[in-house]
C-alpha cells in the first residue's frame, strides 16, 4: 500500500474534539496516511496548514470565528500547490456545501462516511483528483447554482476561448461523466480526455473538476435539472 501511495499528509479541522480525534485515529490506521494536525475553527486550519502544509484538509464547515468556507476559500487562493479540501457535511443538499465547492474544495462527503469510503476519498483528493459523485453532486449543484450566481465563474468570454470539443467535454464533466465515459461516448483515448480537461482548466482558471461542474451550470453552459427531470 505505502509502495503504491506515497504518505498522505492530512489536517482535520472540526470545532467538536470527538470528531477530530475519532477521525484523525481512523485516518492514522492507514499506513499511507499520517495526520500531521487538527483544528477547532477555521483560522486555527488555515495557520495549521501555513506551517505544515498537508496534502489533503477534511473541513468541516460550520465552525465558530472564521468558518470552513472562508477557511477553504483562502487556502484555496493562497496558492495553486495549496491542500486539497474534502468538506465535512451532514447533509448532501447543503447549500453551504455548495458555497464551500466554490470556495475551492474538491468534494464533500458526510460524516457518517464508512471507514473504506473515507480512506478511498482521501486517497483520490491527494493525488489531485476532484471527489465527484455523480448523482449527489450534480444534484446538490443543481439546486443552488441558479440561486446564488457565482462572481467567481468564468465570464462568456472565458467560455468562448475553449473549443467546440473543449467545450463539449465541460458539459459531460457537469453530467457527471468520468473520464473513461467520456472517451466511450466521443471514441477517443482517455489520455485526449485528460487534455481536453486539463486545457477547460487552465483556460478558466479553475483548480479541479469540481469547479469545472460549477462554472458550467452557473453560466448556464449546462441547464440544471430538478426534480422529476432525472
Amino acid at each position: 500500500m505505502s509502495a503504491q501511495f506515497p504518505t498522505v499528509r492530512i489536517v482535520i479541522a472540526d470545532d467538536h474534539l470527538v470528531v477530530r480525534t475519532g477521525f484523525a485515529e481512523l485516518l492514522n490506521t492507514q499506513p499511507d496516511f499520517h495526520v500531521v494536525g487538527t483544528a477547532s475553527d477555521g483560522a486555527e486550519a488555515v495557520h495549521i496548514c501555513n506551517e505544515l502544509s498537508p496534502d489533503v484538509v477534511l473541513m468541516d464547515i460550520r465552525m465558530p470565528g472564521v468558518d470552513g468556507i472562508e477557511a477553504t476559500r483562502q487556502l484555496a487562493e493562497s496558492a495553486s500547490a495549496g491542500p486539497r479540501i474534502l468538506i465535512l457535511t451532514t447533509f448532501d443538499l447543503d447549500e453551504y456545501v455548495y458555497d464551500a465547492l466554490r470556495a475551492g474544495a474538491s468534494g464533500f462527503l458526510l460524516k457518517d462516511v464508512t471507514a473504506e469510503r473515507l480512506f478511498d476519498a482521501v486517497r483520490v483528493i491527494a493525488l489531485g483528483e476532484a471527489l465527484l459523485a455523480p448523482a449527489i453532486t450534480r444534484r446538490l449543484i443543481s439546486e443552488f447554482a441558479q440561486m446564488q450566481p457565482g462572481s467567481g465563474a468564468p465570464a462568456a468570454a472565458a467560455l468562448a476561448t475553449l473549443t467546440p470539443r473543449e467545450t463539449q467535454v465541460l458539459r459531460l464533466v457537469a453530467e457527471g461523466l468520468s473520464n473513461p465515459e467520456i472517451a466511450r461516448r466521443l471514441t477517443v483515448t482517455e489520455e485526449t480526455v485528460k487534455t481536453h480537461v486539463s486545457r477547460v482548466l487552465n483556460k478558466l482558471g479553475l483548480r479541479d473538476r469540481t469547479q469545472a461542474v460549477v462554472a458550467a451550470y452557473e453560466t448556464g453552459l449546462v441547464v440544471p435539472r430538478f426534480r422529476g427531470q432525472e
